[in-house]
């Protein structure tokens, strides 16, 4: 059996509050080859480690992102007394421990975002991830050689034509809509493919069983390679 990748989603939010320091040194103690984290702008122009477009879910604050500047961000608790980092923050922390999957989750960040990484000097692999997939050619265009991961919800039915029309190097799909067919596919096109977010032991394996190169997952301590 091949070597599945272990990826630590948004760290490894099983263990500690997601997209939080705490989260992805989890992620790393547990050996994970990327931690997987959301990356949002502030009022301010600020590059944030954050899912929601809201704080209200993962914070004890409220109100929009976009709206609100890193200084108040700053304030927040995202749990257990951490708080939101900054993409400079994660890089660090990250640095020389292990991967970085950065999924991009607003239109317009694709050449900052590129910037930010450049001039920390990150030298481990890095792949962009989006549902935005302009985004990811917008990577491309200030990269060019820049990993990049085309992210499906639903799969459409020209999947493989439109993903390489940006020119990616890895496919992300849905634990539940990939099948073995579609895993052979994207591979016949040179394409990596991983599945998120697949955190039952079950799920996590009949994820290996269709043949995929990663496994991203809130508990990526249960992704075992035979």
């Amino acid at each position: 059996m091949h070597r599945v990748l272990r990826i630590g989603h948004r760290g490894a939010a099983g263990h500690a509050p997601e997209n939080t320091l705490a989260a992805i040194e989890k992620g790393i103690a547990f050996g994970v080859d990327f931690v997987e984290i959301d990356m949002r702008r502030t009022a301010d122009g600020a590059l944030v480690v954050l899912h929601d477009e809201t704080v209200n879910r993962t914070t004890n604050g409220t109100g929009l992102v976009a709206q609100l500047s890193l200084a108040d961000l700053k304030k927040l608790d995202a749990g257990n007394g951490e708080h939101i980092p900054t993409l400079e923050d994660v890089l660090k922390v990250i640095a020389r421990r292990a991967g970085l999957m950065l999924e991009l989750k607003v239109k317009g960040t694709a050449q900052q975002a590129v910037e930010v990484v450049r001039e920390a000097g990150f030298r481990n692999p890095i792949i962009y991830a989006s549902f935005l997939h302009e985004e990811l050619s917008h990577v491309r265009a200030v990269d060019p050689g820049a990993s990049l991961m085309v992210l499906f919800g639903r799969v459409p039915n020209d999947a493989v034509s439109s993903a390489l029309a940006h020119g990616p190097s890895h496919i992300g799909l849905r634990h539940d809509t990939a099948t073995r067919r579609l895993v052979e596919d994207f591979h016949r096109a040179g394409l990596l493919v991983f599945v998120y977010t697949a955190d039952s032991p079950g799920d996590i394996q009949h994820a290996v069983s269709l043949g995929v190169d990663g496994v991203i997952s809130n508990f990526p301590e249960r992704i075992m390679n035979q």
